[in-house]
């Protein structure tokens, strides 16, 4: 069973830092693709950031220059470090995972995705 464990999240006046954390326990799986999302009360879950293992990591505008999304891959971990926060950051962050794991001697592989259960943030002036 896959689990995504979050931590990090907390109050922080406006301008301060956070650095989020997500470690994924494997079951098997190998994560290609993990993210942090967001999500304010009553609107849609939406991307932050995300870190695919090929490729540059991706940014909402929002974010750019002061998040940054980084991975520990011997530890199947990612983090969010959020720099010069602002008021309009404050959400739950959830934490995404997609990979794939080998069910057969075949070597056929099956596709999930994983959820962590949200850490809230939340930014004052």
């Amino acid at each position: 069973q896959v689990q995504l464990v979050e931590s990090g999240g907390g109050s922080v006046q406006s301008g301060g830092s956070l650095r989020l954390s997500c470690t994924a326990s494997a079951d098997g799986f190998e994560f290609d693709y993990m993210a942090w999302y967001y999500q304010i009360l009553g609107f849609q879950r939406e991307l932050v950031a995300a870190m695919p293992s090929e490729g540059d990591a991706i940014y909402v505008d929002s974010v750019k220059g002061r998040f940054t999304i980084f991975r520990d891959y011997a530890k199947n971990t990612v983090y969010l470090q959020m720099n010069n926060l602002k008021s309009e950051d404050t959400a739950v962050y959830y934490c995404y995972a997609s990979g794939t794991k080998v069910v057969n001697v075949e070597g056929a592989r099956v596709r999930r995705e994983f959820w962590g259960q949200g850490t809230q943030v939340t930014v004052y002036s």
